[in-house]
């Protein structure tokens, strides 16, 4: 092909029929492309790897084809099919569980401090789970008390830690499942994974009862007069709210500093003391803190000088 003809081709209108010419703003007279760009779009072959697909989504963007939510979105689909549950779960030694000998008092307040809908249930040992229980069936042993709370148990879901999280998703559709449970290469229990966990990998972090879409600094005060603190508040507003000067440690996020004073990643109704303020766990997912309760530490009484 000479270049003429070459020319001719990546410049001219496209044939009646032709798949430029079904696409909006192609070659149309609001196409702001220009002769350079159009023969790289004809001699250059489509994107061929992940890295490129994403940056052809970041361009998409840039011309306004798509809107950035649904290019998140569309990143998301894309990254989630290189994840396994191994890369979402929420490790076993966080896991909520209930225990089976529990007497249904302590059940009933395990679950209402905890707020999830479902429960992983084990018998003797945390790693032999024997069923899952919703919250919503322990209510019936409330009005039937001959109830067997075995007999409310729903089976449980096992998956290897590298299961796809595209496959699992279709998993948990097609069983009409939300929550499975994570086991390692030698069978041992390594956590849990939910529904909303993978559906998260798409769309972002799914809005609760605990978040504000409006939220700037991430503090609020509750009715009792504490502070509700979200785990990813900067250190400096957390210092400016209570007039303190906690130090950074080298940590951006008050989620950040009590993991790094406690050496770890504390779980529900935790609490821990730093400097004047104690920050107890309100919410935690994924491996990480939502939001902390934030009360100041009763001040010691002065000892008699007498």
């Amino acid at each position: 092909m000479n270049f003429r003809n070459f020319r001719h081709l990546a410049v001219s209108d496209p044939q009646p029929g032709s798949r430029a010419s079904r696409e909006p703003g192609r070659n149309s007279p609001n196409d702001r492309r220009t002769l350079f760009e159009r023969v790289l779009e004809f001699i250059s072959p489509g994107p061929d790897s992940t890295d490129e697909l994403i940056e052809t989504l970041a361009d998409a963007e840039q011309r306004e084809l798509i809107d950035p939510e649904s290019r998140s979105m569309l990143e998301g689909v894309i990254r989630m099919a290189g994840l396994t549950a191994g890369d979402v779960l929420v490790a076993a030694p966080r896991m909520d569980l209930l225990d089976i000998a529990s007497p249904y008092d302590e059940l009933l307040a395990e679950v209402i401090d905890c707020a999830h809908s479902r429960f992983p249930v084990y018998e003797g040992e945390r790693e032999n789970i024997i069923g899952i229980l919703l919250a919503k069936d322990l209510l019936k042993l409330q009005r039937a008390p001959e109830l067997n709370l075995r007999t409310l148990l729903r089976p449980a879901m096992f998956v290897p830690e590298s299961k796809g999280l595209n496959e699992l998703l279709r998993d948990f559709r097609s069983n009409r499942n939300h929550l499975a449970l994570v086991v390692d290469e030698f069978g041992r229990l390594a956590g849990l994974i939910t529904i909303e966990d993978v559906l998260e990998e798409i769309v972002g972090e799914i809005q609760d009862e605990f978040d504000d879409e409006n939220a700037e600094s991430g503090i609020y005060t509750l009715a009792d007069g504490s502070q509700r603190v979200a785990g990813d508040a900067d250190i400096g507003a957390v210092n400016a709210t209570f007039a303190t000067e906690l130090p950074s440690n080298g940590f951006e996020t008050i989620g950040g500093l009590v993991a790094h004073e406690l050496g770890r990643v504390p779980r529900r109704g935790e609490s821990v003391r730093i400097d004047a303020l104690v920050f107890t766990v309100m919410l935690a997912r994924g491996g990480a803190v939502r939001w902390f309760k934030v009360t100041r530490a009763p001040v010691a009484p002065e000892a008699d000088s007498n």
